[in-house]
């Protein structure tokens, strides 16, 4: 019955002596099983029933990541996820217990009468779809300093756990940005994005809960033994615990003509805008077929007079979906008329007064370009670690254990700077610019840095979007060495589930139109079941049950 839309009778105020509840029976006792949910309607309110170990439950049923029903999810044991992105959240109490969503779900009351279920809104609430975590505010008298560099996805995280957590000492959260932590996934899907949008949290949160925000200003040294970090400004700052969250910048290239205008790389929302703008009826060029190029490409068809895509692999997405996946999605782009030189390269940019006018490519071919969109990879921000004794890899990136720590007591990394074991992937260290593996690891560092010993054990959950269509992906598929396709993308209507095999077991899903699969792949591969190639190629779908 998961997902089953279950009408309401006997409609009432609930007792007479509570006057702020609305009361509804929304099923018969027997109408679920263990393991089931569906949803139900009180008061034009959407809410999610659940029954787990013999005890019904029920909060609100729409995601407050980005409002997925979540009745059409996955439920495992006490914990519902998500379908469209992967947040979880406890069925007994409406926590949130994976990202990327960054509130709970208002909880119900659940009472059985006469075998029949009823459940109670507080008429206050019934227009609250989210639900802060209880948060405690800095104390007077506690003097230690958590010094949080960097404003994106893992500082915000790591701030609100700390302070979920009763932590009442200091907290600085630093970013050269002059924008308070925003949505950065939002950027390359809807460029023309107000600011004001797409910011997770306003000024008055941090006020309220204590937790200073520094905007404009940027890292250029830290000193581990004064434990101290010098700013471009010349302030000096004094930490008594670290989190280096300083993540990645985007990479250029490194051809004539790089600096003639109109040569764009999107990193901000500024960035975005000035690209929708600058875009508009032109003819663009975009180098890399990754996520943001491929993004980009899409959300330009309408707009662009011409959109062409460069990429040096034979197919877009080939090093992290493959080259089936990468194909569906080339000619999706190319029934709408983008046009791809693939194998292929920029060798020199040519401009007239200054500004791009065309593209020269190793093939020898010569693309007209108004604008040249520059999406080709990332470097990371840890230049100002030079002078210390913090371990990076040969990349730069910085070397943390499970728990976050660095090589240097009391110094953490989180976010895409780190380079981390990811459990799913036997424990490999591995550098993953997902958003929401950057907020597991803020959760995860403000946890070790209470001494509150916790793991990362995040299955890597993202999502991109081509053509108004969302495909979702979930674990690590790297070194995969055979993939099982299922569905037909053969026509206007894709549907696709692709299934990454390794040893003989899958290690990652991605899907279009298939949903919940992906998110029922990354509990299973969450919870250490394995998924075999033979239930992989099976028609029979019983495997992809996790409660």
């Amino acid at each position: 019955m998961s997902g089953t839309k279950a009408s309401c009778g006997e409609f009432t105020d609930s007792d007479p002596e509570d006057k702020e509840e609305l009361t509804a029976m929304v099923c018969l006792e027997t109408d679920l099983q263990d393991g089931q949910m569906m949803e139900v309607d009180i008061g034009h309110q959407s809410v999610l029933l659940t029954r787990c170990g013999g005890k019904y439950s029920a909060i609100g049923n729409q995601c407050t990541h980005y409002g997925a029903p979540l009745s059409k999810g996955v439920i495992s044991g006490h914990k519902v996820r998500c379908p469209w992105h992967g947040s979880c959240f406890n069925a007994l109490t409406g926590d949130l217990e994976e990202f990327p969503g960054i509130d709970s779900l208002p909880c119900h009351k659940v009472k059985i009468q006469n075998s029949k279920v009823y459940v109670s809104i507080n008429k206050k609430d019934i227009r609250h779809q989210k639900r802060l975590q209880r948060m405690g505010t800095a104390a007077p008298g506690v003097n230690h300093t958590i010094l949080l560099l960097g404003g994106g996805a893992a500082s915000l995280i790591c701030a609100e756990t700390l302070r979920q957590q009763n932590f009442g000492g200091r907290i600085i959260m630093v970013s050269k940005d002059d924008l308070l932590p925003y949505d950065k996934t939002r950027l390359s899907k809807v460029m023309n994005v107000l600011s004001d949008t797409i910011v997770l949290r306003r000024m008055e949160f941090f006020h309220q809960y204590g937790i200073e925000v520094w905007l404009r200003k940027e890292a250029v040294s830290v000193d581990t033994e004064k434990k101290t970090v010098t700013f471009a400004d010349g302030l000096v700052q004094s930490y008594d615990q670290l989190l280096l969250s300083t993540g990645c910048r985007a990479k250029g290239l490194d051809v004539p003509g790089r600096k003639l205008d109109n040569i764009k790389m999107l990193e901000t929302p500024e960035d975005a805008r000035q690209i929708h703008a600058a875009c508009l009826g032109c003819n663009v060029v975009l180098v890399g077929t990754s996520f943001v190029g491929m993004e980009v490409a899409s959300y330009m068809i309408d707009k662009a007079a011409t959109v062409t895509v460069v990429g040096s692999s034979e197919m877009p997405y080939q090093n992290t979906l493959g080259r089936e996946v990468g194909k569906i999605t080339m000619m999706m782009l190319l029934e709408k008329g983008v046009r791809f030189f693939m194998s292929d390269h920029v060798t020199e940019i040519k401009g007239v007064n200054g500004k791009v006018k065309e593209v020269v490519l190793k093939s020898g071919n010569v693309i007209p370009a108004d604008v040249l969109i520059v999406g080709i990879g990332s470097i990371p921000n840890s230049e100002y670690l030079q002078d210390t004794t913090i371990q990076k890899n040969s990349k730069n990136f910085v070397i943390v254990d499970k728990y976050m720590r660095t090589n240097v007591s009391g110094v953490f990394c989180a976010g895409d700077l780190a380079s981390f074991p990811l459990a799913v992937a036997k424990n490999q260290l591995v550098s993953i610019g997902h958003w929401q593996m950057a907020q597991a690891q803020g959760r995860v560092a403000a946890l070790n840095m209470l001494s509150k010993t916790t793991e990362l054990t995040s299955v890597p959950y993202y999502w991109t979007v081509l053509l108004g269509r969302t495909i979702r992906y979930a674990g690590y598929g790297e070194g995969y060495t055979d993939i099982v396709m299922k569905g037909n993308h053969e026509f206007e209507e894709r549907k696709f589930l692709a299934l990454y095999i390794k040893n003989d077991e899958v290690i990652a899903a991605v899907g279009l139109n298939y949903d919940p699969v992906v998110s029922a792949v990354a509990e299973r591969l969450l919870s250490g079941k394995v998924i075999t190639k033979k239930e992989a190629q099976s028609d029979d779908p019983s495997w992809l049950q996790v409660s």
